[in-house]
């Protein structure tokens, strides 16, 4: 992988966390959550604690909000405009696992949108993906405006079971230097079966 890498989704809750955690472990990262929107008891960053080990280095957001919705929603709750200008990228000697907050059109303010954040931060992304019925248009949609933004996709992520019918389209219309992981669905995320499947991608 690059230096660094910014894990994007299609959509929420299809396993960006996760996914990230497995990462960050696979190659002894560092983690960042630029923006956390809600969730504040328990956030993204404790998780990927929790998950990799006490060893991992989580660098702090950027933004801290509290209500759980899309992040222009919750700056506005609380007063506050996100600009993309705002974020700079933590400093540190190793690889560097930066995780979005749902997929690349949530917006951050009424003009710009995560995928602006990706674009200035000026790293490659990990797209990871989902079964579920028309996740074949977000994804295709998505590969789309990165590439229409010339921002690389270094790595698509198929987290869980996929029907062949679906995962073919997928991997159809993914680019031939993009590579393909597959991680299937974990029945308990645990700092064990996080390990388990970072010792899998070495195989």
């Amino acid at each position: 992988m690059e230096k660094k890498l910014f894990i994007t989704g299609i959509g929420t809750e299809i396993g960006k966390t996760v996914c990230s955690a497995i990462l960050t472990k696979y190659y002894k990262a560092d983690y960042w959550k630029p923006v956390q929107s809600g969730d504040l008891h328990y956030t993204d960053s404790m998780k990927i604690t929790d998950w990799v080990g006490d060893e991992v280095y989580c660098h702090t957001e950027t933004y801290r909000l509290q209500l759980a919705a899309s992040p222009h929603q919750s700056a506005a709750e609380e007063g506050k405009l996100i600009r993309v200008e705002d974020f700079q990228l933590p400093e540190t000697e190793k690889k560097l696992i930066i995780e979005g907050a749902g997929g690349l059109m949530v917006p951050l303010s009424d003009t710009e949108f995560m995928i602006d954040l990706i674009e200035k931060l000026n790293v490659p992304v990990a797209l990871v993906v989902r079964n579920y019925l028309g996740c074949i248009n977000h994804t295709l949609l998505s590969i789309m405006v990165l590439k229409q933004r010339e921002i690389p996709i270094e790595y698509l992520i198929l987290n869980g079971s996929f029907p062949p019918d679906t995962e073919r389209i997928i991997v159809n219309y993914t680019e031939q230097k993009t590579k393909i992981i597959r991680f299937p669905d974990l029945s308990a995320i645990t700092k064990e079966t996080i390990e388990m499947q970072a010792n899998n991608l070495k195989n």
